[in-house]
């Protein structure tokens, strides 16, 4: 690819640059405002990642074929767009807020509606593009909220936008008109005419849609981190005061990001419409904000592709893990304080620095201390959660009988010899993953000195 660098028509070659220079000195002046056309070779890597990522959201439903499955892997990208627009606040402005949901739910509000017009003949628009309603409702909406919001930053704007989220909930339980109170707002995808056989009423035909609608987000939300407005939200995120010094107004600059988050949050809401064919006041609650907030942290909010690991967790913990145990938020609570404490940028900066450490060669020494650290680590939390799961049998199901099976294992909460067991298996994990992460940590710093000493050498070669 070739790419102009002047004003006129002439191609030169890369290798002629300084030839061009040394008979720029005697040519006329007019001579030297020449276009010439310099070689610019493609990011294969970047090609590779998306055309991967859209290879994965074509074949997904033939992988995973069971109507849980399709549904969940729907869900999931529902929560891409949602956790993706969430990080810009967040990873890239820095911006802390506790009320999200609202825009979500709001952009979801508004779709649903829209459905429903488009079913009673008066809103003549295709299903496919009732999402964009919810995300034109969650542009305006970030509008006239964010102006206020943005207006501080850090703790009062966490504050503001928690103020906010309780205000619209509250809301949502008064405006029975708009909001259906209690019962919600429901609708029928398959209204109008379809479109080339397309009626959106199997799972698959709405999956596609949202497949559709994820990459085409994700797509322009990776644009927007290399937009001017992206670089330079990162930069009032990490040092608001000199970006002021250079002449930026950072709240102009907070509103505009406040304002693209929310139209992708409106997007999200307006495709969880589609797919579930109803509306309640739960989607504009604190809980739903706290969710993303949560999971876009596990995933890691500093890398753009965090968010996105952390939407797929957070589907198969509501999903999946919330059908297995009833002590599943406390689980979920755990990791969460785990990862803040060990790993604070989330599972994709795990991801990186592994990255790097295989970059340079070395990551095949470690494999023996990670198969170490996931065994006793499983002994550890397999000893746990058997005390976890007694304890919550005894409190609320303790009408199902004595006996309890975890992982296979028969379990008597009434009795000593399996609180003695289960207690006695998760010191000795605990014991044993305590040595093993000590050896696992020099042998790491031993690594990263090696890396340090092996970039030196090559920056003075």
């Amino acid at each position: 690819m070739y790419l102009p660098s002047s004003t006129t028509g002439v191609f030169q070659a890369p290798g002629a640059d300084a030839d061009a220079d040394v008979q720029g000195a005697v040519r006329p002046q007019a001579a030297m405002t020449q276009r010439y056309y310099r070689f610019k070779p493609y990011n294969v890597a970047r090609w590779l990642i998306w055309g991967v990522f859209a290879a994965l959201l074509l074949v997904a439903p033939r992988l995973f074929s069971s109507n849980l499955s399709v549904t969940m892997l729907s869900q999931m990208g529902i929560a891409i767009i949602a956790c993706l627009s969430y990080n810009i606040l967040l990873g890239q402005g820095g911006m802390l807020s506790f009320g999200h949901a609202v825009y979500t739910g709001l952009g979801a509000y508004m779709a649903i509606h829209a459905l429903n017009a488009v079913g009673a003949g008066t809103l003549a628009l295709p299903v496919s593009l009732v999402p964009l309603v919810g995300g034109l409702a969650g542009l305006g909406f970030a509008v006239l909220l964010g102006y206020v919001t943005t207006r501080k930053s850090g703790t009062p704007f966490a504050m503001i936008t928690l103020g906010m989220a309780e205000l619209v909930f509250a809301m949502s339980l008064m405006f029975s008109e708009f909001f259906g109170g209690e019962a919600g707002v429901s609708s029928n995808r398959v209204v109008g005419q379809p479109v080339l056989g397309i009626g959106f009423g199997p799972a698959v035909q709405v999956y596609y849609l949202i497949a559709a609608y994820t990459f085409v987000c994700v797509a322009l939300m990776f644009a927007f981190t290399q937009t001017p407005l992206g670089r330079i939200l990162n930069a009032v995120r990490d040092n608001p005061e000199r970006v002021e010094f250079i002449g930026y107004n950072t709240q102009r600059v907070r509103y505009q990001a406040f304002i693209i988050s929310g139209f992708f949050a409106g997007v999200a809401g307006g495709l969880a419409s589609i797919l579930f064919e109803i509306v309640t006041a739960e989607v504009v609650g604190a809980a739903r904000s706290g969710s993303y907030l949560l999971f876009t942290f596990l995933g890691g909010a500093t890398f753009f592709f965090g968010p996105i690991i952390g939407a797929v967790l957070m589907v198969i913990a509501f999903v999946l893990l919330s059908e297995l145990t009833k002590a599943w938020l406390l689980y979920l609570g755990l990791v969460f304080l785990f990862m803040v404490m060990y790993a604070p940028g989330g599972i994709a900066s795990l991801i990186m620095m592994n990255l790097r450490v295989a970059a340079f060669g070395k990551l095949r020494r470690l494999w023996v201390s990670y198969l170490a650290l996931a065994l006793t680590g499983l002994v550890m939390l397999a000893g746990a959660g058997a005390m976890i799961e007694m304890v919550y049998h005894l409190q609320l199901d303790a009408g199902g009988g004595d006996a309890l099976r975890f992982m296979g294992v028969a379990l008597q909460p009434k009795g000593l010899d399996s609180w003695f067991g289960a207690a006695f298996i998760t010191l000795t994990g605990l014991g044993l993953f305590e040595l093993t992460r000590r050896q696992f940590r020099r042998e790491w710093g031993q690594i990263q000195e090696e890396i340090e000493k092996e970039i030196k050498r090559r920056e003075t070669a």
